[in-house]
């Protein structure tokens, strides 16, 4: 595949974080700020754009909770679940070291606000009803400790985010969509098997490094983001993303933008969290309207 790749020679190359290499590319992206900063999108109702409502902890908290069931239904509506593997998670808005995930066992189409778990950062589980997936508490508890700007962490089995992690390529600014992860991105490239221990889900945190996706050879995607609405539709979207790449490139040469280009495109697309945040949300209205027993 990246043998038939067609690009002008200015474009900068993909991060590839392997074991024994902690080097990162600076960025700013998710804490510039955006036009649209503090507003709330359509979906939410009301009058266009309005501020976000101020919220206690409480609220907060069952806000993020509720996001973050739709999210399960959503990616298992998507086809984004594989069996049993597979996690997305909340940070806690008032204990930042703990935070919400699925309970182990439950297939994401039947995921609700009262059955997830909420985990501290030993994996004790301090609300909710074992079992824990042990690779999710060892992937995403060394996320959220290493990202304190990371509210929401994503990360499934996909079917054209495997198939690429199996490549071990990046995701290539072949298109207007794709260019939301341009220069935003790395790829972890080893593989140890199944992420079972902290030092392992550190490694993948290493590989993430600033950025708002990383592609885990042989493994999959896992993408974050500063809510729980703006780490699902990215992963959505980097799924995506690998669909088109590999179509594109079984047909014929890929033809990359260039970087100006490139680099131009992604900051019309919006590469902060409000544009994925929004996104989501317009996701989330319509899976609310079909399956309300999520917010049980």
């Amino acid at each position: 595949m990246a043998s038939d790749l067609t690009s002008p020679s200015t474009e900068p190359s993909v991060i590839v974080v392997t074991e024994g290499s902690r080097q990162h590319e600076a960025s700013s992206d998710d804490n510039e700020s955006s036009s649209w900063n503090g507003l709330v999108s359509p979906a939410e109702g009301g009058v266009w754009p309005r501020p976000v409502p101020q919220r206690s902890i409480a609220e907060e908290r069952l806000h993020r909770r509720r996001k973050l069931a739709g999210a399960y239904r959503i990616f298992a509506k998507l086809g984004l679940a594989e069996g049993l593997s597979g996690h997305i998670t909340a940070r806690d808005p008032e204990l930042p070291d703990h935070f919400w995930v699925n309970r182990f066992g439950l297939d994401f189409s039947r995921i609700t606000v009262s059955n997830l778990l909420l985990v501290n950062s030993q994996g004790k589980i301090v609300e909710g009803q074992p079992p824990l997936n042990t690779s999710a508490f060892a992937i995403h508890s060394r996320i959220h400790a290493a990202r304190p700007d990371v509210i929401g962490a994503a990360h499934t089995h996909s079917p054209y985010g495997r198939a690429l992690a199996a490549l071990g390529e990046p995701l290539h600014p072949i298109s207007q969509d794709v260019c939301s992860f341009y220069q935003h991105q790395a790829v972890f490239g080893e593989y140890n098997g199944a992420v079972v221990t902290e030092d392992e889900g550190q490694k993948i945190a290493d590989a993430l490094g600033p950025h708002k996706l990383v592609i885990l050879r042989n493994h999959g995607l896992l993408t974050v983001g500063a809510s729980v609405e703006a780490a699902a539709y990215r992963f959505i979207a980097a799924e995506r993303a690998a669909h088109t790449q590999l179509v594109a490139a079984a047909a014929g040469p890929l033809r990359l933008l260039d970087h100006r280009t490139a680099s131009y495109t992604a900051g019309q697309g919006g590469r902060d969290n409000d544009g994925a945040r929004w996104a989501f949300d317009a996701l989330y209205e319509i899976i609310v309207e079909e399956q309300p027993d999520l917010l049980d």
